[in-house]
C-alpha cells in the first residue's frame, strides 16, 4: 500500500452496505472484481457494460461477462453508447453513487461523471503505472518480456492511465504465463487490493502520489494482424507472442498449398530456444519425434494448428492431410 495518512477517520462509523457504488467493466477480468465488491457486502446500485456482440464463427449476440453477472445478481445494468449525453449522466446522477469503480471497461468516462460521486472514481489498471498505459497492458507486458507486473489503483479523471496512485501491487510474471493466466491472477489481486483500499480511501487515509511522466510508457489496442509471426525473429519472440496473443487474436503464418496461400494458426506450440538447425527461416522440418519452424534463433514447435475453414487439431493429425507440410516453407 502507498501513500498512507496517519491520519485515520473512523471506518466502522460507514457501513459497507450504505456505500453505494456504481461499476463500469466488460471483460472476464473486470467480472472477477466486480464478484469481490458484491461477495464484500457492498452495495452495488448499478452496472455499465459494453453492448452485446457477435462473438465466435456462429456470429451468435453475447453478453459481457459483467452484465452476466451482473443480472444474476440482479442489478441493473446500462450499457450506454455515449456516456457524454445528457441521459447517461442524468442516470447517474439519480443512483447518487458515493464511489463510482472501473475496471476494463473500454471508454473514458467524462469529466460530467467523474464528478458526481461523493469519493471519486477509482480504476483498476492491469500495469504498474506510469509503465504500459493504455488498452493492452497484460499483452505488452509479456510481450517486452517483463518479469513483474501488477494492478495499479488510481482516481480517474480524464487523462488515459495518467491519474494520480492511490495504491500498487505486483506480481510476477511466470515463463509459461498468458495473456489470460496472467488476467486471472491480476484479477485475484486488483479484487483484493480494490478491497483493502476502499475503507482506506473513504476514511482519508490514503495520501494519493502522482506518477512520474518521464517514466510513461504506452500499449495500443491489438489487432488481428498483429498475430502475424516473422520468422525472422528469434523463437523466444515468437513464443512471447504466442503466450500475449493465443486468446485473441492468436499466431498465424502461411501456408503455400495447390490452390494458394491459407493462414494456419499456431494454436499450441512450444519453444526451444537453443536449438538451431540452420534451416531457412519459416522451414517446417522434423525435429526428433516432433514437427518444428526454424526461427531466426532457435524452434518452434509445433503441437495444435487450425487451418482457416478447418478444425484446430494435432500437428500430427494435420501431416495425414497434408504430407507436403514438411519441407514447407512458412511465411
Amino acid at each position: 500500500m502507498i501513500g498512507i495518512s496517519p491520519k485515520i477517520r473512523s471506518w466502522e462509523s460507514l457501513r459497507k452496505e450504505n456505500i453505494k457504488i456504481i461499476f463500469f467493466g466488460t471483460p472476464h477480468f473486470a467480472e472477477k472484481i466486480l464478484k469481490e465488491i458484491i461477495t464484500a457486502g457492498y452495495s452495488v446500485v448499478a452496472v455499465f457494460t459494453q453492448p452485446d456482440k457477435k462473438f465466435g464463427r456462429s456470429r451468435m449476440m453475447k453478453k459481457s461477462a459483467v452484465k452476466e453477472l451482473a443480472e444474476k445478481k440482479t442489478i441493473p445494468v446500462f450499457e450506454s453508447q455515449n456516456l457524454r449525453q445528457e441521459k447517461a449522466v442524468k442516470e447517474i446522477m439519480k443512483l447518487r453513487p458515493d464511489l463510482i469503480v472501473v475496471a476494463a471497461y473500454g471508454k473514458i468516462l467524462p469529466k460530467s461523471i467523474l464528478e458526481i460521486p461523493k469519493y471519486g472514481a477509482i480504476n483498476i489498471h492491469a500495469s504498474l503505472l506510469p509503465k504500459f498505459r493504455g488498452a493492452s497492458p497484460v499483452q505488452e507486458a509479456i510481450l517486452s518480456g517483463e518479469n513483474k507486473t501488477g494492478i495499479t489503483l488510481m482516481l480517474m479523471n480524464e487523462k488515459l492511465d495518467a491519474e494520480e496512485i492511490i495504491n500498487q501491487e505486483s506480481i510476477s510474471i511466470k515463463k509459461k504465463d498468458t495473456t489470460h493466466s496472467l488476467s486471472e491472477k491480476l484479477a485475484d489481486v486488483g479484487g483484493r487490493a480494490l478491497l483493502e483500499t476502499i475503507p482506506l480511501w473513504i476514511s482519508g487515509s490514503i495520501k494519493p502520489t502522482l506518477q512520474n511522466e518521464k517514466e510513461a510508457t504506452f500499449c495500443r489496442t491489438v489487432k488481428k494482424e498483429d498475430g502475424k509471426i516473422d520468422w525472422n525473429d528469434p523463437a523466444e519472440t515468437i513464443f512471447r507472442k504466442w503466450r500475449a496473443y493465443k486468446v485473441w487474436p492468436g499466431i498465424f503464418a502461411y501456408f503455400t498449398l495447390r490452390m494458394g496461400k491459407k493462414r494456419l494458426k499456431l494454436a499450441e506450440i512450444e519453444m526451444e530456444e537453443k536449438e538451431d538447425i540452420g534451416e531457412l527461416p519459416g522451414k517446417v522440418i522434423k525435429y526428433k519425434d516432433k514437427i518444428a519452424v526454424q526461427a531466426k534463433k532457435g524452434l518452434i514447435v509445433l503441437e495444435r494448428v487450425q487451418l482457416e475453414g478447418k478444425k484446430e487439431m494435432t500437428v500430427e493429425e494435420f501431416l495425414k492431410g497434408h504430407k507436403d507440410f514438411l519441407g514447407n516453407v512458412l511465411v
